[in-house]
């Protein structure tokens, strides 16, 4: 597809790098054994891979031990996972306006429940929450805070080490859904006082779709909600209670975390700093551009706040999942148009009348020249 541009990246990040094309490929081929089930050379190397993708990881987000990094299906799995093993009933929740509907919709099942108090702060005009309302909004039975670290429509980076100083100062536990900002800008979870991270492999992370995970930190006591094989104990009736297991049930996703490992190891030969730089070099490029043409509306792009490389906009007389239709099918460049699944934040900047945005979000692999293009298209269908 030479002539495709792709701008949907905060979606799922397009293409992968090759190095992950390839170790797929030769790992599905000689290596895809299941995991802690024998005891043969090959199925203990692939028990191997798997180990050194929990380090891996566990370092690249600054957490204290490796068996505390427990694979899940995506971020959505995992954000419910530790909804519903950490939180109990009685329990006060505080979250925020901004959070995508893996965090809303668990949230708002336990509340229908009667089961949960929740409250959601709201994000400042520019996209930011302020650590303060987050703190003002804590009671005594507050048990967990939950945060986007990156949210999917502004692309506005939220002040987590202030927020995860001002959890751990009261005894609140905090919890962060890292599925913008894994791969994409850097994380320490100790330094930010985060005590739970989940995350996906297929964004920033530059792997496959069905794998992701929860990073914790030791002491934080995440109860399972899934029960059954893990190959170890087989005669124990009950499931096993030591991390990384407590979590996991039944066979892992291999490939994906065979996807993750590669992507990883290329980022890391990338350098995130970089990526992260390059992309936002786009970002300016095309708010630039936007600037210049009429009718034109972007959201929270005024500041200059930490962010990464997503920009929300509406075109006057246009509605956004028309506008869309016609930069897919005219021109070739694939966007997100609508609530892009977080309609608390379209409350916030006003786009519920307009049926959400047109977003860009553009990744490691865009080029100034498509960001021409794509400004070229705007200006043509704008005229």
């Amino acid at each position: 597809m030479p002539d495709f541009i792709y701008a949907d990246n905060a979606a799922t990040s397009f293409p992968k790098p090759e190095p992950v094309y390839q170790f797929m490929s030769s790992f599905f081929r000689e290596r895809a054994f299941s995991p802690g089930r024998a005891s043969y050379d090959a199925a203990l190397e692939t028990e191997q891979l798997v180990y050194e993708t929990r380090r891996l990881l566990t370092e690249f987000f600054g957490g204290n031990e490796v068996d505390r990094l427990t694979f899940c299906y995506n971020a959505s799995d995992a954000l419910n996972m530790l909804i519903f093993g950490l939180v109990n009933k009685g329990d006060h929740v505080v979250t925020s306006m901004l959070e995508h509907n893996s965090v809303l919709r668990p949230l708002h099942h336990r509340r229908a429940a009667g089961e949960i108090e929740v409250t959601h702060v709201p994000a400042d005009g520019h996209g930011y929450l302020d650590p303060d309302d987050v703190e003002r909004a804590f009671r005594k039975n507050t048990r967990v805070v939950i945060l986007n670290h990156v949210s999917n429509v502004t692309g506005t980076v939220q002040p987590i080490t202030e927020v995860g100083r001002r959890c751990r100062k009261s005894g609140v536990l905090f919890v962060v859904d890292a599925s913008q900002s894994a791969g994409t800008i850097p994380i320490d979870m100790s330094a930010m006082c985060i005590d739970a991270l989940a995350f996906t492999g297929h964004k920033g992370l530059m792997g496959p779709s069905g794998i992701g995970g929860i990073c914790s930190l030791t002491g934080v006591d995440i109860r399972p909600t899934r029960f059954g094989g893990t190959g170890i104990n087989s005669m124990d009736r009950s499931h096993i209670d030591a991390f990384p297991y407590r979590l996991e049930c039944g066979t892992l996703n291999v490939l994906g975390v065979a996807g993750l490992n590669a992507g990883l190891k290329w980022i890391r030969s990338e350098g995130l700093e970089r990526i992260h730089a390059n992309e936002m070099q786009l970002w300016h490029l095309l708010k630039a551009g936007l600037e210049q043409l009429d009718g034109v509306v972007s959201y929270c792009t005024d500041w200059t706040g930490p962010r990464t490389a997503v920009l929300s906009m509406n075109l006057a007389g246009w509605l956004p999942a028309d506008l869309g239709m016609v930069l897919d099918v005219d021109h070739g460049i694939a966007v997100r148009t609508g609530l892009q699944c977080a309609p608390l934040v379209h409350e916030q900047i006003g786009t519920i009348a307009s049926k959400g945005t047109v977003r860009f979000s553009l990744g490691p692999f865009n080029t100034p020249e498509q960001v021409g293009t794509i400004l070229s298209a705007l200006r043509e269908v704008a005229s």
